[in-house]
């Protein structure tokens, strides 16, 4: 874990990925308190919170979590995880107007429109849709 810290200490010194101690310093100004305000929200001293905000000490666990509640921020964001890129489960416009489309249909007409979707997409060596 220390190789991790200085690891990310030097990326932060190249210009790269901010440092934990970088990153909770500019979160908490942001939020407009002091070293001192943010240590008795976290039950700590003002001493500890500047060895964090310099990489000088490890935040454990425990003490992520309060400076990440303090600072009404996730824990995520205090430790500069990226987000995992989401994917969109909205249909495109077009697509889904063609499916309302096609559930206006009487059933009949809905299972051989959907037949022949099936049949369209083994030709193009898709999977057969089911439902």
């Amino acid at each position: 874990m220390v190789k991790m810290l200085r690891m990310a200490k030097q990326r932060g010194e190249e210009g790269g990925a901010e440092s934990l101690g970088k990153r909770m310093a500019r979160l908490r100004k942001a939020r407009g308190l002091t070293q001192g305000a943010l240590a008795a929200l976290v039950d700590t001293t003002q001493t500890m919170i500047s060895e964090y905000e310099q990489d000088r000490r490890r935040l454990h666990a425990e003490m992520v979590v309060r400076v990440a509640q303090a600072l009404h921020v996730s824990t995520d964001e205090l430790l500069g995880v990226k987000p995992l890129r989401q994917h969109s489960t909205q249909l495109p416009r077009k697509l889904s107007r063609r499916l309302q489309t096609i559930a206006a249909l009487p059933p009949t007409r809905q299972r051989t429109v959907l037949h022949t979707i099936d049949m369209l997409l083994r030709g193009a060596g898709g999977s057969r849709a089911t439902g």
